[in-house]
């Protein structure tokens, strides 16, 4: 069984970075957003991971706002922690800034919310530990978390109301459009 000991949000925090080069880049010149948002999902994941201490599953981007472009050379600074937690579930901000190494000059990028559920060895759903938050910033984001959560569910409550008038009732055509709304892990 895994320790449900309290953990403050700076046990589990990450940084990660990484220089971007040309095989990164999309056609305008700049690195595909794709890119950012794998290397954010990487920096959020092991920070869920650290958390949870054990293997943690991404269940939704809950938002992600691209604020500036990033280019080829620049270092790509991503800074993760886990803003609040659930039962199972675990979610973590990502800030990106882009670090030219010549001029030194840094701008925030890119940020991004992302869901994660903690799993065991099978790939159920297990706890996670309570989130210690200890300064005015982490409560903040601590808010800010409960709030696209609540988003989160009452999204995907509208949406399972709305296929069930649609199919009057009958449960649904199996088709891709079944598939959860992304209304987020078990709390």
């Amino acid at each position: 069984m895994t320790d449900l000991a309290p953990k403050r949000v700076r046990d589990s925090e990450v940084t990660l970075t990484q220089m971007m080069e040309v095989t990164d880049a999309n056609i305008a010149g700049n690195v595909h957003g794709g890119v950012v948002i794998r290397l954010a999902d990487t920096a959020a994941a092991l920070a869920a991971i650290r958390h949870a201490a054990g293997l943690a599953v991404t269940v939704a981007i809950d938002e992600m706002t691209f604020l500036e472009p990033v280019h080829i050379g620049d270092l790509l600074v991503l800074k993760a922690s886990v803003t609040d937690v659930g039962r199972t579930s675990m979610e973590c901000g990502v800030r990106v800034e882009a670090l030219d190494p010549v001029s030194g000059v840094t701008r925030h990028a890119n940020s991004a919310y992302l869901v994660f559920v903690a799993v065991d060895g099978e790939g159920r759903p297990r706890p996670v530990p309570p989130l210690i938050v200890e300064t005015a910033t982490e409560r903040r984001r601590q808010r800010e978390a409960k709030l696209r959560r609540e988003r989160r569910m009452a999204h995907k409550e509208a949406v399972m109301a709305a296929r069930e008038a649609e199919a009057g009732g009958s449960g649904g055509s199996g088709s891709m459009e079944e598939v959860d709304s992304g209304g987020g892990a078990s709390s």
